[in-house]
């Protein structure tokens, strides 16, 4: 039988989600416990790749279990996972259903503060920027929906099939004093570091070094530039993940950024 699982992490200790030679991954923990606890080894699959010290506020991985439990499977996992690693649902499908490439769209969000916290320097980006324009920078984020191909936002763009993606939001968000930025950005698929470039060049565009034509000239050239400029990792979460017969609210509330008053500028 194939089981969804639906999860959120802490990505702060981990190399990402993917299973890689000598390094911390989220997916190799979790196949860890579960093979311990089933006693045979198992392999999962996730709906996406996350970076290193990326966050994941709703993810799904399925896994196919073929032996019975008469046991709370959910209560184990969570007890033997640690902390930064949570299960919130355990559901059976019928079929063959997969975790990444049923997915129809994934939305992220990519957090931003201002100001020196130390609460916040695993949840959030810390950018010391003062007086960011962000009429300018909402003005490059609304041109994300009105182009598909986001060739010159890739880290290695040759490496994929393609480089389309469909976005169907982009939003900016800021608190009522300014310490705070969100950019949410909603899409079929993302290449890699693409959120994280997007979000550098916005930066550029806040403090002054890029307009919004020349943003908006990598759209339509398609050109590589040749400082990318990639944000960092911490306040990136992939944070919500859908399927045409799967769409879970989330689960979570991390350090009280979703429950910030945000005002769409």
């Amino acid at each position: 039988m194939r089981y969804f699982f639906h999860i959120a992490y802490n990505g702060h200790t981990y190399s990402g989600w993917q299973r890689q030679p000598k390094v911390n991954s989220v997916q190799e923990v979790i196949e860890t416990k579960l093979s311990q606890i089933f006693k045979t080894p198992l392999t999962i699959n996730g709906c996406g790749r996350t970076d290193s010290g990326v966050h994941a506020s709703q993810f799904f991985f399925h896994a196919d279990l073929a032996q019975e439990w008469d046991f709370d499977l959910k209560f184990r996992l969570n007890k033997v996972l640690p902390h930064n690693i949570a299960i919130f649902d355990i559901i059976p499908l019928e079929g063959k259903p997969h975790a990444r490439f049923d997915a129809v769209q994934r939305k992220y969000d990519y957090y931003i503060h201002t100001y020196k916290n130390p609460f916040l320097n695993q949840l959030s980006s810390y950018y010391e920027y003062e007086n960011l324009n962000l009429n300018e920078m909402k003005r490059a984020v609304q041109l994300l929906p009105k182009y598909k191909d986001y060739r010159a936002f890739c880290t290695a763009p040759d490496k994929n099939e393609h480089t389309i993606c469909n976005v169907h939001d982009a939003k900016l968000f800021t608190t009522a004093n300014g310490d705070h930025l969100r950019f949410h950005i909603a899409s079929n698929r993302f290449l890699g570091k693409m959120i994280r470039i997007i979000t550098g060049k916005l930066l550029k565009i806040g403090t002054g070094n890029m307009s919004v034509d020349e943003f908006e000239n990598l759209l339509i050239t398609l050109e590589t530039p040749g400082m990318l400029e990639i944000a960092h990792p911490t306040g990136l979460y992939l944070s919500k993940v859908t399927y045409p017969y799967l769409n879970l609210p989330l689960r979570t509330e991390f350090s009280g950024l979703q429950q910030l008053e945000w005002i769409e500028v």
